[in-house]
């Protein structure tokens, strides 16, 4: 099954890193980004990447190759300007019109989400599944009962009355009829599906989910990352 990466952006938010190196290859705990994600679609059957470079994508190039050294085969789609994400997944079509489904990811994203249940969910007639995940708190929660007096307080917890994107995506085929030649996916496409019901959501509560926005996304996902691994060594995952 095919796996498409967006990895076309700046990260203008991640300079001066981001002045010589793509962000999909900015490294947390030793590796860069986009080879947690290969081994992370490799674990769940995607055996073929397609990743839609832009920026600084000689140095995607340089480091994947063709991917075989992970595992995976790796393929390349490249927007000479940027397109969007919609406009980047358009641009990858003649790769995917003939796929039933498959699934595409941000290239700032690191998770351990399963795809299976997104995927299945295209079987009832979706053209598309949005992986969500419970929003996490920048900040402390304090609470409290009338007297005032503290029962809990969690730090940073997970906020499960609100959702948001993961930015973990899977498509029918049929995907290509709604995106546009450039542009955003969540502004031009998404709201058309929602309209006609042909967008249906996978929530993953309990997950390691994070993306890399800024230099403090770096610092703290790599904590995360670490936290997991050795939560996946020891056998309690």
């Amino acid at each position: 099954m095919k796996a498409l990466i967006l990895a076309g952006g700046y990260g203008k938010r991640l300079k001066p890193y981001t002045d010589t190196l793509p962000k999909p290859m900015l490294e947390l705990n030793g590796k860069p980004i986009m080879v947690w994600q290969f081994e992370w679609l490799k674990s769940h059957g995607f055996d073929e990447v397609i990743v839609c470079a832009g920026y600084l994508k000689e140095k995607i190039i340089e480091r994947v190759g063709n991917g075989s050294r992970f595992g995976v085969r790796v393929g390349y789609v490249v927007e000479e300007e940027p397109l969007g994400k919609g406009g980047a997944i358009k641009n990858a079509e003649h790769l995917l019109r003939n796929e039933d489904k498959f699934l595409v990811v941000n290239g700032d994203v690191i998770t351990s989400l399963d795809p299976g249940p997104m995927l299945k969910e295209l079987d009832k007639g979706y053209v598309g599944s949005i992986g969500v995940t419970p929003l996490p708190s920048p900040y402390g929660v304090v609470l409290y009962g009338k007297d005032k007096i503290v029962v809990e307080f969690k730090e940073k917890p997970k906020l499960r009355e609100y959702w948001i994107n993961t930015g973990v995506y899977a498509f029918t085929s049929k995907i290509f009829e709604y995106l546009p030649e450039r542009g955003e996916i969540e502004e031009l496409t998404f709201p058309t599906l929602a309209k006609k019901k042909l967008l249906v959501v996978q929530e993953y509560p309990d997950v390691l989910w994070f993306s890399v926005d800024s230099h403090k996304d770096l610092e703290e996902g790599s904590k995360l990352l670490g936290a997991y691994m050795k939560t996946a060594v020891s056998g309690d995952i």
